[in-house]
Order: structure tokens, then sequence, then C-alpha cells
């Protein structure tokens, strides 16, 4: 069979029609990669935080500081032991860029003291979110979960913290307050209930925002353990430290005061060394 033949006619109508089904930019044709209602803008991401990385967490916290707080490293005799208090242990972490952390638990004489130090870098995959409003959320969620109290003014019309947040004084039959070096027993006579400036509260000089937790617990019946939490922010890097401390001797309070002053210390020590 003889196939037809088409002539030139023919060809030029369909090259016509092809050339009006694509359209060209020199014709305001519309282009295949355009966005039709945006063409010509486009969306501006948010700001990232101004931290891209994070510290090696056992190696912030410097030797003298870690005596401070582990009163036990300067009565270890062997090199071995001392060296590996001194290092701590390095937490449990799958991604070092957006979270790492360190331990230490060291005993001494007169009690058994645990620190740890974490560090989060907080990232938004949402274009529309900075880093940092992303930490500020995570920091708010965190703050509201310490149930820390809230200030109330009293009768005198000083403030007075009230509220679901842990009592910083001692659970002693006799209603005594703690006071004194963590190994001697705790002093009668005081409230129950400790100043309020060492009640746990938000704090106003650390870092874009902070707060403080202190709570007592007892390990038994007869053990008091104290645990104090600092916590701060600064741009989209979240920085926690927990500092807890158990005497060895029986009806012994950990002190507030002390321990607080130690840990916020430490604080500040890390917020400087991260320009916060």
């Amino acid at each position: 069979m003889q196939r037809k033949a088409y002539g030139p006619g023919v060809a030029a109508l369909l090259a016509a029609v092809l050339a009006g089904c694509t359209g060209s930019p020199d014709s305001g044709g519309q282009a295949d990669d355009s966005n039709p209602g945006s063409a010509g803008t486009a969306t501006q991401a948010a700001q990232p935080g101004r931290y891209a990385t994070l510290p090696e967490p056992c190696g912030v916290v410097g030797d003298r500081t870690l005596e401070e707080l582990l009163p036990g490293l300067t009565e270890l005799t062997d090199q071995q032991q001392r060296e590996k208090a001194y290092a701590g242990e390095a937490t449990l972490t799958y991604d070092t860029d957006r979270k790492v952390g360190c331990r230490w638990k060291v005993e001494s004489l007169a009690a058994t003291d645990r620190l740890l130090v974490d560090l989060e870098r907080v990232v938004s995959y949402d274009n529309a979110v900075s880093d940092d409003a992303q930490a500020e959320e995570l920091f708010a969620r965190r703050r509201t979960a310490a149930q820390l109290p809230v200030p109330t003014v009293t009768g005198s019309g000083s403030p007075s913290p009230t509220g679901s947040g842990a009592s910083t004084g001692p659970a002693d039959p006799s209603g005594s307050a703690a006071s004194g070096s963590p190994s001697a027993p705790s002093a009668t006579g005081s409230p129950s209930v400790a100043p309020s400036e060492l009640q746990p509260r938000v704090l106003e000089d650390l870092g874009d925002e902070a707060f403080l937790d202190d709570a007592l617990s007892s390990s038994g019946s007869t053990v008091q353990e104290r645990t104090v939490t600092v916590a701060f922010r600064t741009s989209n890097v979240i920085v926690t430290i927990e500092y807890a401390e158990q005497p060895v001797t029986v009806g012994a309070v950990p002190d507030s005061k002390e321990m607080q002053d130690r840990a916020r210390k430490l604080a500040a020590e890390l917020s400087d060394s991260l320009g916060g």
C-alpha cells in the first residue's frame, strides 16, 4: 500500500499549532517554571540563629570551678581516678551539632555531688520562624514545666513566691530550715520555708532569659538530696545545669544558698564563654 504524502501546507499548520501550545516569552506566553500569582516575588527565610555549632561539653567547665562544685575532687589521691573524675563523662547523643552534654559524679567524706551540663542548639525548619523564635518557644515550655512559684505581695508589701514550686526547706520533723554546711544537720528555730530569694524563680541577669529551680527530695527516710537547676537561653542555644548533693550524715540538709550560688556562678561562666 502506498503511504499518503503530506504537503508543505500541512507541515506548516502543525508547526503553528505547536507554537501556540508552548508559547514563548516573546509572545507573552508563561514559562514552564513560573508560579501564577507570585511572579517576581520570593519568600524571605527567617534569620538563622547565632550559633551553628556547640562546644565540647566536658571541656566547658574549668578545673577550679569543678573543685568548687565537687569538693571530693581534691580528696582523690589516685592519679588515674583524679584524671577520670575531672574529665567527666559525655552523655549519649546522636547529633553533636544539635545536642551535647557531660556529667560528673564525685564522692567526698561529707557528701556525694553530681553535676550535669547540657547544651542544645535549636534549629527551625519553618522558613517563617527564626531559630531564636523556635528556641524561645521551647524555653518557655520548659519554664512552664518547672512550675515556678508566682510572686505575690505580702502584708508588708514585699513579694513572696507562692505556688506549686518545690520548697527549698528541709522535710524535718521539727520544721527547721536548711542552713550550714552539707555535712552539718540543719539548724532549728527557723521558718520551714526558705527566704523568697532562694525560692525557684526567673533570673533576670543571665543570657536572654533564665530560671532557677531548687528541689529537696528524700532518697530514704533520713537522707535528703537537693537538686538545683539553672537553665538559660542565649540566641538559639539552651543551656541546662543540674547540680545535686546528697550528704553522708543522717539528718543533714544541703545548703540551698551555697548550691544556688555555685550553680549560678557556673551558668554565668558558660554564658560568657558563649558570648551571651
